[in-house]
């Protein structure tokens, strides 16, 4: 007999998968869609985006009319510390390792698949189906990027990777640009000829005090999340890089943000007399939904008809969602109650993951004409 959506999320959630490293979850996804009877391709960008797995890409063939549904979810999870030991507590799943549970995004991929068998054991009329699992989601949306988007026959698209209550409907999610920053100063022994020196990491602090980080305004956030240099103490640093980013839901905003921060890095390289490089990357591109748009529309049909009552927010982070709404699908993410992400803490309640289920099949019932 199969495993129910709580045994299937367990088993997947147990097998550690940080980015990249994938191979055994993707073997788990696999031979669970072969049972169903499906035939599963694996592109091949796993060695050039440096993973152990491919996307995996399986279709149903529609048996009624209606509109094909793309369901998404990544298999790479945050890396974990520890073992993962799922348990269940009063109706919650969680780690009883002390590390992440994996939730993000196992309880999503759970639930597409136990739908997928369900419509196939049952013999559910459907528009056409097309599952896509995908690596190296945490670090950049790797994965989804690397995946070949003209295969899909679907144009509307689901993930299920908000931490939020079920029907929270994500209208929109932000734009996101990354500094990628060197100062190059001058080596000197600092307690003998400091001042022959130019302190490479004095300048970045210059720059970095002059950012304005965390909250900026309604829709932009900004963030310096790495930093290292120099070599000894008794040396001026004659080299200092970091890592800053800055999203917002407002893509003029996020411009005019990055050039702010470019400023305040040249500006801090003068002060200091020191050389600098600034590698800026476009992460990736925001979106914003009306509520009225088709595929929001079936979302909220299929919520409320499951008795869910709907709201509407903008996320602060990305999802592979991103990818395909850059690439002209409406790929719409949902909540899907999965809570205390990428922590020690996280978790997710037993009737979530069945409800998660049953949301999908009613996304399916509403595609249909």
């Amino acid at each position: 007999m199969p495993p129910d959506v709580l045994d299937l999320f367990t088993e997947l959630a147990a097998v550690a998968s940080p980015p990249g490293e994938e191979r055994a979850v993707a073997d788990l996804v696999i031979r669970y869609l072969r049972d169903c009877g499906l035939d599963v391709d694996e592109d091949a960008c796993g060695p050039a985006i440096g993973s152990t797995m491919g996307n995996l890409y399986t279709r149903i063939e529609p048996t009624a009319e209606g509109e094909p549904l793309l369901l998404c979810a990544h298999l790479d999870t945050v890396p974990p510390t520890a073992a993962i030991e799922p348990v269940v507590e009063d109706g919650v799943v969680r780690n009883a390792a002390g590390t992440i549970l994996g939730a993000d995004n196992k309880a999503a991929v759970a639930a597409m698949l136990e739908a997928t068998r369900l419509i196939l054991s049952e013999r559910r009329p459907h528009a056409g189906l097309e599952l896509l699992f995908t690596p190296k989601e945490e670090v950049g949306l790797v994965g989804a990027y690397a995946f070949d988007h003209t295969r899909l026959r679907a144009r509307t698209g689901y993930v299920y990777d908000q931490a939020a209550p079920i029907g929270v409907v994500i209208l929109g999610a932000p734009y996101s640009q990354s500094l990628e920053v060197t100062f190059h100063g001058r080596a000197a022994h600092s307690g003998m000829q400091p001042e022959d020196g130019r302190s490479a990491i004095a300048a970045a602090a210059r720059a970095i005090s002059e950012f304005r980080l965390g909250r900026v305004d309604e829709d932009s956030t900004a963030n310096v999340g790495t930093i290292s240099g120099g070599t000894a103490t008794n040396i001026v640093p004659e080299w200092c890089t970091f890592v800053a980013e800055a999203r917002s839901q407002d893509e003029r905003k996020l411009a005019d943000l990055i050039q702010e921060m470019q400023d305040a890095i040249t500006f801090a390289a003068g002060v200091w007399d020191c050389d600098v490089e600034t590698k800026a990357r476009k992460s990736y591109r925001g979106y914003r939904f009306a509520k009225s748009d088709r595929a929001v529309a079936l979302a909220v049909k299929a919520l409320t008809g499951r008795g869910y009552t709907v709201t509407y927010e903008l996320s602060g982070g990305a999802a592979d969602a991103n990818v395909f709404n850059e690439r002209g699908l409406e790929c719409v993410n949902l909540a899907n109650a999965m809570a205390d992400i990428h922590t020690p803490s996280e978790h997710i309640a037993v009737a979530d993951l069945e409800a998660m289920v049953d949301v999908t099949l009613a996304l399916v019932d509403a595609a249909l004409v």
